[in-house]
Formats: structure tokens, C-alpha cells, sequence
């Protein structure tokens, strides 16, 4: 079992490294007591899980001091254990703190801030020569999420879901889109009374869609571009990236191309397919709307 345990100050990005790792398939939990790591291992392989990751901090009170000893212990019995330790300049903790506003774990009426600080420097001394040390004093978050995915050797893309989402213009472009493609250029089925009442989706339509020249060259360059760009949106660090394909109602080219699309990237990355208009087109009823 890979077991990633992830330490360090109050605000120096621990929430931000946990993230990053639950975005690619870690079972993540924060704020564990130290003394249930070999138990929490044990539970977790034995069923069925090989990829965890773990917050333990100054939170956990006196049980972190046990920490040094079960790393120890996990390491020996043969898991892939990595610990990664989030640290900061004090001047930079305290002016995050101030930021957000937020109360340090140790800080109360009769601790300051800056004292707060050195006392959890004490407490987790032990840990912070465990293993990978990152300095965040002068690290925006998303610069952090790209360091923690190259020391952890995670793909771009792991954590991206990619979703191809058809809709019809009539009803207004998805606010959710990062990427939006006119189809309605393309040769329109709505006008063949047999194909009218069918989807995108059924082969009567695939097949005629699949005889027009300009719909293999437009489904192919939109292939090429996300394929192209969906690097460097990974490297962005997002969760989600929406290309939306539009045709007039959004019931014929735009659900062949969304559900073409769709089959294209499904081994590279998660993949979703979508069709916004087909839940409007229920509600709205049989009418006599313009063409799709």
C-alpha cells in the first residue's frame, strides 16, 4: 500500500497537499490521531484500498509524538510510505494567519500567535526530518499543487475530468463552459422528416452524420485542439475542464459530437458526457420548435 503522510505548520499548505492527492484518487483523511495510522492501514488494505494520504499535525496533541516510531514501523513491514513536511518562515505564517482570519490550533488568551508558532516548531521537530521538506514561504498555492504532483510522480491529467457537454443555442450557452464549439455550420438532420424525431445518439443519425465530409474534418480538428490544450489546463490544476458543443436545439450534431468526442479521450482521461438540451426538450414537450 502507498501510504503518503503529510505534516507540517499551521498554514503552510497542508489542506492545499491533502487536496491534490484526494483530486487523484488518494483516500484522504485529515486531522488523524497519530496512534491510529497502523490501525487505519491495516482497515483500509484489507479492503481493497493501495493509495492513502494523510494529514497528521499538532492537532493530534500528544499522540504525534508516537508518529516517528509507527513510520518506522509501516516502512518495515513493506508499505511505500512517504511523508512530506509543509514548513514557512514565521513572518509568512503570521501574515497568513492574519489574512484569513483564522486561529492558530495552539494560539488562545494566554498564547500569541508568534508564540503559537514556535511551540508547534517544537512539537513536530521529531517530524520534519522524516522525510521531503517544502519550504511554502514564497509558494502560491497553485505553484504548490504542481510541486506536490512532481514529487509524487502524478500525471497532468490525474484529477481532470473532462466533460464534453452538448446544447442547443436556443436555450443559451452553458455558463459552466470552459470551451465552446458552433456545430451549427455542419449539415442539419432535423430537416429530414425521418430523422427529425431522433437524437445524435441513434444510428440513423450517426450513419448520415458520418457520410458528411465537413463532420469528420470539424469532429477531428476539435479533437486535435483539446487534445492539443488539455496539458496545459491539467498543468492549471483543475478539476474539471467543460467543452461544450452547440447546435441550434441541441438534439441532433452537437450530441454526436459531444458522444464522438467522448469516446476519442476516454483512455486518457475521466471522461463525462453530457446533453443539457435533452432535459429541456422533455420538459418543454413535442412543439413545433425551430430546426436542431
Amino acid at each position: 500500500m502507498q501510504v503518503v503522510l503529510i505534516s507540517g505548520l499551521s498554514g503552510s499548505g497542508k489542506s492545499v497537499a491533502l487536496k491534490v492527492l484526494e483530486d487523484a484518487g488518494y483516500y484522504a483523511i485529515d486531522n488523524l490521531p497519530g496512534n491510529l495510522l497502523p490501525q487505519l492501514v491495516t482497515e483500509l488494505r484489507g479492503t481493497g484500498y493501495r493509495r492513502l494520504a494523510v494529514a497528521v499535525d499538532v492537532r493530534s496533541g500528544a499522540s504525534i509524538e508516537a508518529l516517528p516510531e509507527q513510520v518506522d514501523a509501516l516502512r518495515k513491514t513493506g508499505h511505500d510510505l512517504r511523508v512530506i513536511f509543509l514548513d514557512a518562515r514565521d513572518d509568512t505564517l503570521i501574515a497568513r494567519f492574519s489574512e484569513t482570519r483564522r486561529r492558530h490550533p495552539l494560539a488562545n488568551e494566554d498564547v500569541s500567535l508568534a508564540e503559537a508558532i514556535q511551540k508547534e516548531r517544537d512539537a513536530l521537530a521529531g517530524i520534519a526530518e522524516l522525510g521531503h521538506r517544502i519550504d511554502t514561504s514564497d509558494l502560491q498555492a497553485n505553484t504548490l499543487r504542481g510541486w506536490i504532483k512532481d514529487f509524487m510522480g502524478i500525471d497532468a491529467t490525474e484529477g481532470l475530468t473532462l466533460m464534453f457537454q452538448s446544447f442547443g443555442f436556443k436555450y443559451g450557452i452553458p455558463l459552466d463552459a470552459d470551451l465552446v464549439f458552433d456545430v451549427r455550420c455542419l449539415p442539419n438532420p432535423h430537416y429530414d422528416p425521418v430523422l427529425k424525431p431522433f437524437t445524435g445518439k441513434d444510428q440513423p443519425v450517426i450513419e448520415f452524420l458520418e457520410r458528411q465530409p465537413e463532420v469528420a474534418r470539424m469532429s477531428e480538428d476539435i479533437r486535435r485542439f483539446v487534445a492539443d490544450w488539455l496539458p496545459a489546463y491539467a498543468r492549471d490544476n483543475r478539476s474539471y475542464l467543460t467543452v461544450a458543443i452547440g447546435c441550434t436545439g441541441g438534439q441532433h450534431r452537437s450530441v454526436y459530437m459531444a458522444e464522438w468526442l467522448g469516446r476519442q479521450f476516454v483512455d486518457r482521461v475521466r471522461v463525462l458526457v453530457r446533453h443539457r438540451s435533452a432535459a429541456r426538450r422533455q420538459v418543454d414537450g413535442p412543439k413545433g420548435t425551430p430546426d436542431q
